[in-house]
C-alpha cells in the first residue's frame, strides 16, 4: 500500500476545504442561502469526484464524472435563485457555487496555481469591488417600485402619476395585479436627479398605501 497516494490526495481535499471555506466566509456574513458550510462541501465534493474520476479512468471516460459534477451543480445553483416582483435575486450566490465547484475540480487535477489565481480573483470580487458597485449603483437612473394599496387604492393611480408628472419623473405601469381587495402596482420610475427620496415619502404619507417597496 502506497501511502505517498493517500497523503496526496488528502492534501487536495484539505486544500479543497480551505478555498470552500473562504468563499463561504463571505457568503455567510451576508446571510446568504449558501453559506461556509456549503460552499466548503460544495468544493470538497467537487474535488473529490475529481479523483474519483481519475483513479477509474481504465474503466471509462475520465471526464464523464467531471461533467455529471457540473450538470448537478447547476441543479444546486437553480435553487438559490428566486425571483420576486421585478427583481431576481440570488444570482451572485448561484455563480459562487458553480465557480467552488470548479476550483474544486481544478484541484483535483493537480492544477494548484491556476486554483490559487481564480481563488484571489473570486475574492477581489466579493470583496474589493464591492464599494465599487455601490458607488456605481449610486448613480442608477432607473427603480422598480412594487405598491400594494387598500380597497384597490380608489384614485390612487391618477394621484400617482400626476405626482410623477409634476416632480417631472420618467415612469412606466410594469404590471397591475389584483391580490384579494388590495391592488399591487409595479412601476419603473426614472429621475434625472436620482432623488428617490420624494416618491418614498410620498408614498409614505399617502393614506391609500399599504406597503412599498424598491
Amino acid at each position: 500500500m502506497d501511502l505517498t497516494i493517500y497523503l496526496e490526495e488528502a492534501a487536495q481535499v484539505s486544500f479543497a476545504f480551505i478555498i470552500g471555506a473562504v468563499i463561504g466566509l463571505e457568503r455567510e456574513f451576508r446571510s446568504k442561502p449558501a453559506g461556509f458550510r456549503t460552499m466548503i462541501l460544495i468544493s470538497v465534493g467537487a474535488c473529490l469526484y475529481t479523483i474519483l474520476s481519475k483513479e477509474n479512468a481504465g474503466y471509462g471516460s475520465a471526464d464523464r464524472i467531471a461533467s455529471n459534477i457540473v450538470t448537478g451543480i447547476g441543479f444546486i445553483g437553480a435553487g438559490v435563485i428566486f425571483k420576486e416582483g421585478i427583481s431576481v435575486n440570488g444570482l451572485t450566490t448561484a455563480a459562487l457555487i458553480w465557480i467552488t465547484a470548479a476550483l474544486g475540480m481544478a484541484i483535483g487535477y493537480h492544477n494548484y496555481p491556476l486554483a490559487i489565481v481564480v481563488s484571489c480573483m473570486v475574492v477581489i470580487a466579493l470583496f474589493v469591488l464591492e464599494p465599487v458597485q455601490r458607488f456605481i449603483n449610486r448613480f442608477h437612473r432607473v427603480k422598480d417600485y412594487k405598491i400594494r394599496t387598500v380597497n384597490l387604492g380608489g384614485n390612487f393611480r391618477n394621484e400617482l402619476e400626476d405626482f410623477f408628472k409634476s416632480h417631472d419623473l420618467t415612469f412606466r405601469c410594469m404590471k397591475f395585479i389584483k391580490d384579494d381587495n388590495d391592488a399591487v402596482y409595479l412601476y419603473r420610475i426614472s429621475s434625472p436627479d436620482r432623488n428617490y427620496d420624494l416618491v418614498n415619502q410620498f408614498l409614505l404619507q399617502h393614506q391609500d398605501v399599504k406597503s412599498f417597496d424598491v
